[in-house]
C-alpha cells in the first residue's frame, strides 16, 4: 500500500520583520494542519503563498516563471490589491480551504514579442507592460492595432495592461478600471503631446482580446528602448517591432468564495 503523502505548500515573503513573523506563524499552523510546507519553489505543491505586498507576489511569478500553482497573497505591505488575507485571517483561510470553500480567480497576462533583426526576445507581465524611451527626450513610437496604423505616438511612451492590471500603474495613469471578467487589452499614453507639432491620442484605448498592439519605434541616434513587465526590467536598442498582446497562460489566485471585485476597488482605491 502507497504511502500517503502530505500536500505541499510553498510559502515566500518579502524581508520585512512584519513578514517573516507572519510566515513564522503560518508555517506553524499550515503543519499543525497536516501540511508539508517547503523552503523554496516545489512543483508539486498545490499553493504558493506570498507574504507581503502586491510587489511580493509579482517578484514570486516572476522569479518562477508564472507556474500554473494557484497563488494566495497575505498582505502585509501597502495597498495589497492582489493580497486575499491579512495576517489575522490564517485561521479561517485554513478552515475554509479545507472544506473547499475558496474560489481561484484566473487572471491573463500580458505579453511583449520584441525583434531586433533576427534576434527574438520575450517578456510577459500579469499587471502591464510598459515602453518608454532610455532618456527624458521625447520618445516617437509609430503604434499599429494588428496591421492598421493609428498614429505616430510622442510622449513619455506606452502602457499596455491586462485586465488585472488596469488598477495598477494603468490607474495613476487615468486609465479606465476594467472588471477582470471582461476579455481585453488596453492601452493608455503616458504624457502624451498634443500639440501643432505632435499629435497624439491622449485617453485610454480598449480593444477586444484578440487584436494586438504593433509598435515600430523610431531610432534615431542609436537611441534605446525600455520594456518593463511589471518590474521586470529590460533595455534594448534598435528595435524593430514590438508586439504586445495578451497571452494564454493565465495566473491562478485563490480567493474566499464571496470575493467581489468592486467591493476590493472601493476599499482599496476609492
Amino acid at each position: 500500500m502507497a504511502e500517503n503523502r502530505k500536500r505541499i505548500i510553498n510559502i515566500f515573503e518579502n524581508d520585512s520583520p512584519v513578514s517573516k513573523e507572519t510566515r513564522r506563524i503560518f508555517k506553524q499552523k499550515l503543519e499543525l494542519a497536516g501540511y508539508a510546507v517547503c523552503d523554496g519553489f516545489d512543483p508539486e505543491a498545490e499553493l504558493i503563498v506570498c507574504i507581503g505586498g502586491d510587489g511580493q507576489l509579482l517578484r514570486t511569478l516572476h522569479q518562477l516563471e508564472f507556474p500554473s500553482n494557484p497563488f494566495v497573497g497575505v498582505n502585509t505591505g501597502h495597498l495589497g490589491f492582489f493580497q486575499e488575507l491579512h495576517p489575522d485571517q490564517l485561521d479561517e483561510f485554513i478552515f475554509l480551504y479545507n472544506q473547499g470553500r475558496c474560489t481561484v480567480q484566473k487572471l491573463k497576462t500580458v505579453k511583449a514579442t520584441i525583434e531586433i533583426g533576427s534576434e527574438v526576445f520575450y517578456q510577459k507581465g500579469l499587471n502591464e507592460i510598459v515602453i518608454t524611451g532610455d532618456s527624458s527626450q521625447l520618445t516617437h513610437l509609430n503604434m499599429s492595432i494588428d496591421d492598421s496604423f493609428i498614429e505616430k505616438f510622442s510622449g513619455d511612451g506606452l502602457l499596455i495592461c491586462s485586465p488585472a492590471g488596469s488598477t495598477a500603474y494603468n490607474y495613476a495613469l487615468r486609465g479606465s478600471i476594467v472588471d477582470p471578467r471582461l476579455d481585453l487589452l488596453q492601452v493608455t499614453p503616458m504624457a502624451p503631446q498634443n500639440t501643432a507639432a505632435y499629435r497624439s491620442f491622449t485617453s485610454s484605448i480598449l480593444l477586444p482580446s484578440n487584436r494586438s498592439v504593433t509598435i515600430h519605434p523610431e531610432n534615431k541616434e542609436g537611441k534605446g528602448i525600455n520594456i518593463v513587465a511589471d518590474s521586470t526590467h529590460r533595455h534594448y536598442d534598435w528595435i524593430d517591432k514590438i508586439t504586445v498582446e495578451l497571452s494564454d497562460e493565465t495566473v491562478q489566485l485563490l480567493r474566499f468564495e464571496h470575493y467581489d471585485f468592486w467591493r476590493k476597488v472601493k476599499s482599496k482605491l476609492l
